[in-house]
């Protein structure tokens, strides 16, 4: 593993040993033992999508590992401003330990990656969010104590979010069912992949995917940079909003989660969200834990 640019690179093997590093991480830093395995390591932070979680728990992460982040925003670099892929990362790699990239297009993360020589990190593409997803895993397990024998929800757009769970779930060993309307429904790359496992399903019935959940996940019907779309989106998924009736057919201890921001009302309602606000915000926090484990995995000489 030098990179994560997107799950599919990865083994259960290798999701599993993030996930076992993020435990015993999150283990030491509530109980105050220092960590400071990339001591002296700079991580350089790129963001063309604005972000709270994302900028927050990579930056405070590395500086509990020891390390330091140097972070690029928008049009405050060269790459903001047209510099190609290709450079900046030949150039950031003669000054940083690694590269965490938060943008649009997934074949930026693969140039950085190509063209660099240090360790990137997808922090989030229009393609897939493989660092949620790490922490989504962790709180999963956290909550239910194994993989085995669970079955995931999604229901909403065929986003990155979507794209991930699917990838990271079914590569665990859990069974997938996901609901989005005709039209929203995640890329043939990701349909492919899932394919090959009899324990996926995809429905555009959001009872018929909920139904003996174990884990119930929705994301918003509108991200960054579809805003025009919303209008339309709302109209298209309708009846997709994560509420007491869809829950009422998922197991009776079903956990829900969302990454977050979440627009009440919309995508999940108000009860639902308070009901388990507290797996969704250990989920937010495990993002700190999952993206540390990551960074020592990639970084550690």
């Amino acid at each position: 593993m030098k990179h994560l640019l997107k799950l599919l690179d990865l083994s259960k093997e290798e999701i599993i040993d993030i996930l076992n590093l993020a435990d015993q991480l999150k283990y030491e830093t509530k109980h105050g033992i220092e960590h400071h395995h990339l001591k002296g390591k700079a991580l350089g932070m790129i963001f063309e999508k604005s972000s709270t979680r994302t900028r927050v728990s990579f930056e405070v992460g590395i500086n509990q590992l020891g390390g330091y982040a140097v972070v690029l925003a928008g049009e405050g670099s060269q790459i903001g401003r047209g510099e190609p892929v290709q450079d900046t990362a030949r150039v950031l790699s003669r000054y940083v330990d690694g590269i965490m990239i938060r943008t649009f297009a997934q074949q930026e993360v693969e140039d950085l990656a190509k063209y660099g020589s240090v360790p990137v990190i997808n922090g989030l593409t229009d393609f897939c969010h493989p660092c949620q997803i790490l922490a989504d895993l962790m709180t999963i397990r956290e909550y239910k104590g194994s993989f085995d024998g669970l079955k995931m929800c999604f229901i909403g757009d065929g986003n990155n979010m979507m794209n991930s769970l699917i990838v990271g779930c079914l590569k665990v060993g859990m069974a997938v069912s996901v609901a989005c309307p005709e039209g929203y429904r995640p890329p043939k790359e990701i349909l492919d992949f899932a394919a090959q496992y009899d324990c996926f399903e995809l429905t555009d019935d959001p009872m018929t995917a909920a139904k003996d959940a174990d884990v119930v996940i929705t994301d918003v019907w509108t991200s960054m940079g579809q805003e025009e779309e919303r209008a339309a989106r709302e109209k298209a998924f309708k009846g997709y909003c994560v509420d007491e009736r869809i829950m009422s057919v998922a197991k009776p201890d079903a956990i829900v989660q969302h990454c977050l921001p979440a627009h009440r009302g919309e995508e999940i309602t108000e009860e639902v969200f308070e009901a388990n606000a507290n797996p969704i915000f250990d989920e937010a926090e495990n993002r700190l834990h999952a993206q540390k484990a990551v960074m020592v995995t990639l970084m550690k000489d």
